[in-house]
């Protein structure tokens, strides 16, 4: 006897393309035009106990020849419209994403097992799953740490904060921009196929402390604020949603 498939929840995800990243006087999203302002990264500071700088950079398409220090993370930019993570509407920008690096005052690198300082197009391989394409802007926020706070925890849980500070402005404007004007639009949905095979996908994630960490299902897709640290969580077995791991539940700081 055949049964129709059971639909749990619904995902919309409209992704809005960029062609270009330039400094202005306010955050901004215009047509395929991304404006960033500098102007809150002094309160972002002043609201740390281990950070001393903080530098943004626009690096444009194809100029990755050029020094970063050690990739603490990177980061693309979403933002939910309706619902929760996992459901409802996400708006995401392609052609741009965030890079995190990290360095303490006296020129430690920030790491754990290895760091990766050096030239950013050794270092990261660009036209791969998960990294930018070489036609892709990326916007490098790069902390300087305090001296010898590059292996502590709290200290690196504050980095993290930081950059997701500075993209919740991204995010506020995102969530504003005309929902017709997307790029493309995708859906996807959580679903029992009733006479099909039970599938389950088990992903082993880090979870040791300082930068081998995860957080799992913050506020915003691949955000930080309201997520849980999987070492808080005792590196207890979670179980997630096709649609929650999809829209970005699961933030690597690895």
């Amino acid at each position: 006897m055949f049964m129709e498939d059971k639909i749990y929840r619904r995902l919309v995800i409209k992704t809005y393309h960029i062609d270009r990243v330039q400094l202005r006087d306010r955050f901004s999203i215009e047509g395929k035009k991304l404006g960033i302002n500098l102007e809150k990264i002094d309160k972002i500071i002043s609201n740390t106990s281990y950070i001393k700088e903080i530098e943004v950079a626009i690096i444009e398409p194809n100029q990755h020849d050029r020094w970063t220090n050690s990739i603490m993370d990177l980061i693309p930019i979403a933002t939910k419209v309706l619902g929760k993570l996992g459901e409802g509407t996400t708006h995401t920008i392609t052609g741009a994403y965030v890079l995190l690096t990290g360095v303490d005052e006296k020129g430690n690198q920030v790491a754990e097992f290895g760091s990766s300082e050096g030239v950013l197009k050794d270092q990261m391989h660009l036209n791969k799953a998960g990294t930018p394409s070489d036609k892709d802007y990326i916007i490098s926020f790069n902390v300087t740490l305090k001296e010898g706070a590059g292996t502590n925890r709290m200290a690196i849980l504050e980095t993290h904060k930081a950059c997701d500070a500075f993209i919740q402005e991204i995010r506020e404007k995102l969530k504003k921009v005309d929902s017709k004007s997307y790029t493309e639009k995708h859906i996807f949905n959580d679903k029992q196929r009733i006479n099909g095979k039970k599938v389950a996908i088990i992903k082993q994630v880090a979870g040791q402390g300082a930068m081998y960490d995860n957080q799992i299902l913050p506020k915003e897709p691949s955000g930080f604020s309201g997520g849980r640290s999987i070492i808080d969580l005792g590196n207890a077995p979670m179980i997630l949603t096709p649609n929650e791991y999809r829209d970005g539940a699961l933030r690597a700081m690895t």
